[in-house]
């Protein structure tokens, strides 16, 4: 058989094309697998999202979400303040979760990729063309997302741009260093702490905001990471994060990290409007944080996009791209009053 793989508006189209070349019934019958004849789910939507006509064709649920990428018209500029932008497939998790909480939201997304270095005062002596543009996107963007790294080659630059986003009201998603940074900002702007920094980039601060996973060895580098899906207990109820995340009082998220945030200064940091909402089971790590009084300032230790699908995008990043055109308001009471990731499509 000749099957046709031509060019089409969009990558979730190419299953249609297969379908419609009857690829699947080639499969089953070159293997011997039965034939019934009958058109299973694929995706999981709304019901009145779905179309009588549409339940009986194969792949109808899919052709939703490749028609609602066609569909979208209306911008979302986010900005992805990294350390390898260099090469973005570094960062294709979090590319692929903001595609599907667009697509969910309705938007069309345009990203803009800052080099977190070049936001640095010693890039601005020595390429101030490369500093200027970099502050220029960033400060264009209806939203910014700091993901995960390590090193502390620009971190500097990562704390900058949460410095920039807290008081600038612009709405901030942080991931695992960008969680780390953000808590960082806020103790050094707010608390006064002159030098506070994570023992990771700085083993030496005189506030250690963040440190090393204390049940983990310092010289021994291999399997000492905190992997794999956790239960995130999200204590404050009026939050946020709670409304986010659909209401429920326990979440499951993925993790990969070495360095938490110092749960003893946890009450100074909440004294001052900075919120750990969402903590482990027994209440001794950080897992998510916000910002009293921001439109969207909030930042998690896990990694969200891991588990960020089309049609069932990551409620945080929904919730960022909501913010970023200021729809998320709205959209929680329209969900009545908690976020339905998922809901966009009916």
């Amino acid at each position: 058989s000749v099957i046709s793989l031509h060019d089409v508006s969009n990558l979730y189209r190419v299953p249609l094309l297969l379908s419609e070349q009857n690829v699947g019934m080639l499969i089953c019958q070159h293997f011997g697998f039965p034939l019934t004849g009958s058109a299973s789910p694929t995706i999981k939507l709304p019901e009145d999202a779905l179309l009588t006509e549409i339940h009986a064709s194969r792949l109808g649920d899919w052709a939703v979400v490749p028609n609602r990428m066609d569909e979208c018209r209306e911008e979302v500029v986010i900005a992805v303040v990294g350390k390898y932008t260099g090469n973005v497939d570094a960062y294709i998790s979090v590319v692929k979760a903001l595609q599907h909480a667009s697509l969910e939201a309705g938007l069309r997304l345009r990203l803009e990729w800052v080099e977190s270095s070049e936001l640095e005062p010693n890039v601005q002596r020595s390429e101030p063309k490369r500093f200027e543009s970099a502050w220029e996107a960033l400060k264009a963007a209806d939203g910014v997302l700091v993901p995960g790294g390590f090193g502390n080659r620009g971190i500097e630059g990562k704390i900058m741009t949460a410095n920039y986003c807290r008081t600038s009201r612009v709405p901030y998603l942080g991931i695992c260093v960008g969680f780390q940074t953000a808590v960082i900002d806020f103790a050094r702007s707010e608390l006064g702490w002159d030098g506070a920094n994570s023992t990771e980039f700085d083993e030496h601060t005189p506030h250690p905001v963040v440190v090393f996973l204390p049940e983990s060895s310092t010289s021994v580098m291999g399997g000492t990471m905190r992997l794999g899906s956790r239960a995130t207990i999200i204590k404050d109820t009026n939050s946020l994060t709670h409304q986010i995340y659909g209401k429920r009082p326990v979440i499951y998220e993925r993790h990969r990290h070495r360095y938490e945030v110092n749960a003893s200064c946890v009450p100074a940091f909440e004294a001052h409007g900075l919120r750990f909402t969402g903590q482990d089971d027994r209440a001794q790590r950080m897992e998510l944080c916000e910002l009293t009084g921001h439109p969207f300032f909030v930042a998690c230790q896990f990694h969200p996009e891991f588990k960020s699908r089309p049609s069932q995008p990551s409620p945080l990043f929904l919730g960022l791209v909501l913010a970023a055109k200021g729809l998320l308001e709205s959209r929680i009471k329209s969900d009545g009053g908690k976020l339905k990731a998922g809901a966009g499509f009916a």
